[in-house]
């Protein structure tokens, strides 16, 4: 700071300053050390701020995956919102594992952000007496819960999978599958689904769960493994739109049409939803809004001390297309 400050005529506190509260001094000096700074590739050191403030303005965020572009349309949308507001983003992939997710957020605490982002309601005691006995606001998002940590903005995916399966029922379907990742999430859907046609039918749906992320193999394969148990007509849900596209993939290559011998079902409308031969049907998440949505919540806490709110629904829909 002492070379930026001779550099733009001014002293190291004047630099100090315009680093911290730009506010205080004119747009001109402001000019004359931001030509400084780019001349000697000066780099403020962030750690001693946060010691001085006992603000990092880091906010961590742990996401499933960070290749799924479900988690990432809604991790761009929270990052998008924070950093306008002079936050960065401390992201890590936690997996489907919560004892991984337990350590990460260990981790991300000894750091000191200032918030964190969790997806998913459901974490380990221990994550959970962490998280409370940091008083750090808190979102957790992509569920709904009636005991969240702090802050929740999310949905339901009992109710999501349970509406599917009505409307399964009612698109005149007898015979219904399931093909799911493992992550707890989409095992609720997964249920809720079975257990709602079921009502409506007093048929139970047959179902796979595959292993590992989705993905267009896994949900070949999936489909693969229904033929193989005789289910060669009805209707399929799957846990994402990147295994229903291999389940129509493998239907198509088994000779089979969709939707007239076995109808698909997607979760999530990614972009290439409404693009597929035939066009998938699927149930969207606004997951801009989930994200944008979080951030506010959390900068209402940050910045202005808002009171921890009731759990935000941001609920869910379901768009029909050919494939069912």
């Amino acid at each position: 700071m002492e070379m930026v400050g001779k550099l733009a005529g001014v002293s190291q506190v004047t630099v100090s300053r315009a680093l911290n509260d730009p506010s205080k001094v004119s747009k001109a000096t402001m000019a004359k050390i931001q030509e400084a700074i780019a001349a000697t590739g000066f780099v403020p050191n962030a750690l001693a701020g946060a010691l001085a403030s006992n603000r990092s303005r880091l906010i961590s965020a742990l996401v499933p995956s960070v290749t799924n572009i479900t988690h990432a349309a809604m991790v761009q949308s929270f990052t998008e919102r924070m950093r306008s507001h002079g936050y960065q983003i401390m992201l890590s992939e936690t997996g489907f594992d919560s004892k991984e997710e337990e350590a990460l957020i260990g981790a991300h605490l000894s750091r000191r952000p200032d918030a964190m982002m969790l997806t998913g309601a459901r974490h380990t005691p221990a994550a959970r007496r962490m998280l409370l006995a940091a008083n750090l606001p808190t979102v957790e998002i992509w569920d709904v819960t009636d005991t969240p940590i702090d802050l929740c903005v999310g949905f339901s995916h009992v109710d999501a999978g349970a509406v599917v399966g009505r409307f399964a029922a009612e698109q005149g379907y007898r015979t219904a599958a399931c093909v799911t990742a493992a992550d707890e999430r989409a095992l609720r859907r997964k249920d809720a689904f079975c257990a709602a046609f079921h009502t409506e039918t007093s048929v139970r749906p047959e179902t796979v769960v595959t292993e590992g992320q989705a993905s267009l193999r896994s949900g070949r394969e999936g489909m693969s493994t229904l033929l193989d148990l005789g289910f060669k007509q009805g209707v399929v849900f799957c846990s994402s739109d990147q295994l229903a596209h291999g389940l129509m993939i493998e239907t198509r290559a088994r000779g089979l049409r969709t939707p007239e011998d076995i109808a698909i079902i997607g979760f999530g409308d990614q972009d290439f939803a409404a693009h597929t031969l035939p066009a998938l049907t699927t149930v969207r998440v606004d997951r801009v809004e989930l994200g944008s949505r979080a951030a506010d919540a959390l900068l209402g806490r940050l910045e202005h001390g808002d009171a921890p709110q009731a759990p935000i629904n941001i609920g869910f829909e379901i768009i029909r297309r050919d494939s069912a």
